[in-house]
């Protein structure tokens, strides 16, 4: 039987990892990819990308899935159905789950979902302490054989440095990525929105800059003194990225990654009481909002990821202190960049693609983010001239609640392909 094979045709091919930023084509046969070439011919399966760009499908290192426990929030085939659509081929799946991923008993529970729904590339990301408590070391020793790659208690931040140490002992020992949820509760307790000019006019509690960066460089010295690798989940303030910068420039082996909100929106944006501009960290000042485009400009922050957190409507249709903090992003994180980073030069397209795709699949070690011969073949195709009004009724995820309703976008996912298997949106 002949192998199945697909030729994506004369499209704009970029693709950092081999330096690669030409019109070519690529054969796919089967769920490999073949060659990597202009004028390939003799296949009846063809994608015309002729003025589209061709990239490595995203690599998404944040989101969260909700199975097991909040499946009416999300689920596995729901979240890799919404990633596909938002040209997302592996992603990330915390473990902030009901219950965590604290244990090998429920890391086979979310395994045996994956196998049995999954539609995208789904790596597993284990919780640092039991139901990420932060008092009680998970099963991170049994973690390695199940194949997670990552651990983190994200939503919470470790307080007792002794315990984040030995996590990222036992991280360097395993070589699993630890990814830190950067937050001090004793510094803004309670908060629900930016500390400044907006939570004094709205009358809620505020959440400063200080709680997040504080516990960066708390973690930054940590890792430093054990000579540990420390990745920063949602950058969000101009402190953040300058802590950052220094402890790169000294030599520590820390990364960091930021999501589209923050280098799009500024915490004005609440000014309307609407919930689905409620996230953890929370929007920041336009002077932070802006510092955060500089850190990817410069390279402080090495990738973007979306932090894709679904809510249902009662969860977020409500007063504004008690709405879930979170919002949906895995099909609007690569229109975003585009329309804000692309459009305003703050990237060029190799960078972008590095720090959405190339730069996650490092950290964590995983063999994605190329389009190098032999390599899986999971690749997106863009229409990056389309424009498109962001809709909740066209979404795949289960959850409405994006920041970015309403807006209209630039950059638009024709073809996502995962495996060499082709997913045709937007016809």
């Amino acid at each position: 039987m002949e192998e199945n094979r697909l030729l994506i045709k004369g499209g704009r091919v970029i693709d950092p990892a081999n330096n690669l930023d030409e019109v070519t084509d690529i054969l796919v046969e089967g769920a490999l990819i073949a060659k990597v070439s202009k004028n390939i011919r003799g296949c009846d399966k063809i994608i015309d990308a002729s003025g589209k760009l061709v990239i490595p499908g995203l690599v998404d290192m944040h989101v969260h899935l909700r199975e097991p426990g909040r499946e009416d929030k999300e689920d596995i085939l729901s979240g890799t159905n919404a990633a596909l659509h938002g040209g997302v081929t592996s992603l990330l799946a915390m473990p902030n789950t009901s219950p965590a991923i604290d244990s090998s008993f429920v890391v086979g529970i979310l395994k045996d979902a994956i196998e049995r729904s999954a539609r995208a590339n789904v790596f597993i990301c284990g919780a640092i302490t039991k139901a990420r408590e932060g008092k009680e070391m998970a099963e991170i020793d049994k973690f390695k054989g199940q194949g997670v790659i990552a651990i983190s208690d994200d939503g919470s931040s470790i307080d007792s440095e002794e315990i984040m140490s030995d996590a990222l002992r036992l991280a360097k020992k395993y070589k699993i990525l630890p990814i830190c949820h950067c937050e001090d509760n004793k510094i803004s307790p309670r908060g629900v929105v930016n500390a400044g000019f907006t939570s004094t006019r709205l009358g809620l509690r505020g959440i400063t800059n200080e709680s997040e960066y504080k516990r960066i460089e708390r973690d930054i010295k940590l890792a430093e003194k054990l000579d540990a690798a420390l990745h920063i989940a949602h950058v969000s303030t101009k402190e953040s990225v300058d802590v950052i910068s220094r402890a790169k420039k000294r030599g520590v082996r820390v990364s960091c990654e930021t999501a589209p909100h923050y280098f799009s929106l500024d915490d004005s944006f609440v000014l309307s009481y609407d919930a689905n501009f409620k996230m953890n960290p929370p929007l920041r000042s336009k002077e932070d909002m802006l510092a955060v485009r500089e850190g990817l400009s410069s390279g402080v922050i090495d990738v973007i990821a979306s932090d894709h957190a679904p809510h249902t409507e009662n969860e977020k249709d409500i007063e504004f202190e008690r709405a879930e903090f979170g919002v949906t992003g895995l099909e609007t994180e690569l229109s975003v960049a585009i329309t804000h980073l692309i459009n305003n030069k703050i990237l060029g397209w190799t960078e972008l693609v590095r720090k959405i795709s190339l730069n996650p699949s490092r950290l964590l070690g995983i063999d994605k983010g190329t389009l190098g011969v032999g390599k899986d073949a999971d690749i997106t195709v863009i229409d990056f001239n389309k424009e498109w009004v962001v809709k909740k009724e066209e979404f795949l995820s289960k959850s409405g609640n994006s920041a970015f309703l309403g807006n209209k976008l630039q950059g638009l996912v024709e073809y996502t392909i995962c495996a060499g298997k082709v997913y045709k949106w937007n016809s």
